[in-house]
């Protein structure tokens, strides 16, 4: 059995207004994810107007996605203090308010803080939008059918985050890449105060939040990739470099010890104490950072490799985002027939095929049409294998610990991107530690992790029947 606890069978709104709250929800997953990847075109001209070059560039990708990773715990448990419908207009807000600072940053540190403050605004409003998915509708088809909307308007909007950021870069330069998601995050704002259901009192108490918990899960990440980044950088002091990993494991011993002795920790010992949950939690950062690797190492192959534009190289991936929707519709009616285990499996096995087809193509030197399998794979890759984990990771929660559950697995999804990248990458792409194919090198670590995420999610199956059985 997934949990000791039953789904809250309060009211439920109508399914007409259920599947509108969600198209709201998804819209604003939608330009959260499409901020993940939107401004990996543009760096270049962002760089070039701000002033600023070389590796101090990553800071616009990585303090958006790893504040918001190492914040989302908290986001999540804030939702099931102060209640979901509150916390998400409280997010949305701050998302949007930081996306028109972003378009209007008149300096590259004010363009950092704005992401910075984004990330944070996406941590407080993502596991509350999740929660309020999970609550509405049940546990079932419903469910599965609502997560794989959820999980591919994510994915489509990390897909196609490349595409709009080469046509807006292009067309209307590089502060429209966020300034365009502004009136949409207001239309959100809008759903959620018409259609979600009010929340009951508030119960937030002095104390009750975790902050030093939130500080360190979030330093340490961002420490340890800073660090992988760095090291590839030839002028980076190595005094620097293991000043940042020392940073990265302080702050790691550091969260383990509060969390341990905290009374109200940002990760409940009840919520551990569910294996599957976390192991299906472990499963998702390891299939995240394949996942996020791979749209890199498309992009670095068509426009390094083949010379392509940034437009040119994001229409070319415009089959993935097709492919993408199609798994989408096809997922939930597996998932009730074969199992959440199955799906995950066949989604890791997916990912760890796209992977070999980039490195092979790669070494063989061959054209853009070659890739189309590997999209494929991918897309079949995120539909399975993150709605999937997503349902595992939610299954049996409550109105009191929805958000939390929410959080973690949308912490494990954003840091395990982040950080994957950050390894896979920094490692295949280091000249100076080997002299290998980079493609070859990222792809062959990224099937590393997948492999133990396999290892992983199948011995949750077995604790699932085990605990089952048990009971």
């Amino acid at each position: 059995m997934l949990s000791g606890t039953t789904p809250s069978r309060g009211h439920r709104p109508a399914p007409t207004r259920a599947w509108l709250v969600l198209c709201a929800m998804s819209l604003l997953q939608f330009f959260i994810a499409v901020d993940v990847t939107v401004v990996n075109v543009a760096l270049p001209t962002i760089g070039a107007d701000l002033g600023v070059h070389g590796h101090t560039l990553t800071w616009v990708v990585v303090g958006y996605t790893i504040t918001g990773g190492g914040l989302l715990m908290l986001g999540g448990r804030l939702g099931d203090l102060l209640g979901h419908r509150r916390t998400l207009l409280v997010g949305t807000t701050l998302f949007g308010a930081a996306s028109l600072l972003a378009g209007l940053a008149p300096t590259f540190p004010v363009l950092v803080t704005a992401r910075l403050l984004q990330g944070a605004g996406e941590a407080v409003a993502l596991p509350a939008a999740m929660a309020t998915i999970v609550l509405l509708f049940p546990e079932g088809p419903q469910r599965s059918r609502a997560l794989g909307v959820w999980a591919a308007v994510a994915s489509c909007g990390l897909v196609l985050g490349f595409v709009l950021s080469g046509v807006i870069t292009a067309h209307l330069g590089w502060r429209w890449t966020f300034l365009m998601s502004v009136p949409f995050i207001l239309a959100v704002i809008g759903a959620a105060l018409l259609l979600v259901p009010a929340d009951r009192s508030a119960s937030l108490e002095r104390g009750r939040l975790d902050l030093p918990g939130a500080a360190l899960l979030t330093a340490c990440p961002l420490l340890f990739v800073y660090a992988v980044v760095a090291a590839g950088e030839s002028t980076t002091s190595p005094w620097t470099i293991l000043a940042a990993l020392a940073g990265a494991a302080a702050a790691a011993a550091g969260f383990v010890r509060i969390e341990a002795r905290s009374p109200h920790p940002l990760v409940p010992p009840s919520f551990l104490a569910d294996r599957v949950r976390v192991r299906a939690n472990l499963t998702t950062m390891l299939l995240s950072g394949a996942l996020s690797t791979s749209f890199l190492l498309f992009t670095f192959y068509l426009q390094d490799r083949l010379d392509m534009g940034p437009l040119g190289a994001g229409l070319t991936m415009l089959p993935l985002a097709a492919a993408l929707i199609a798994a989408s519709v096809l997922v939930p009616r597996l998932l009730g027939r074969w199992g959440a285990p199955v799906c995950v499996l066949a989604g890791l096995a997916s990912t760890g095929g796209a992977m070999a087809v980039i490195a092979l193509v790669a070494h063989l030197g061959g054209g853009a049409a070659w890739l189309l399998p590997g999209m494929l794979l991918i897309a079949a890759g995120m539909a399975f294998g993150l709605v999937g984990l997503q349902y595992v990771a939610v299954s049996g929660t409550t109105d009191a610990d929805a958000g939390i559950a929410s959080g973690v697995q949308r912490a494990a999804d954003q840091l395990g991107g982040a950080t994957g990248v950050a390894v896979y990458l920094g490692l295949g792409f280091a000249p100076s530690l080997h002299p290998w194919d980079p493609f070859l090198i990222a792809s062959a670590l990224a099937v590393t992790g997948l492999i133990a995420g396999a290892v992983i999610i199948g011995r949750s199956a077995a604790l699932g029947k085990a605990d089952q059985q048990a009971t």
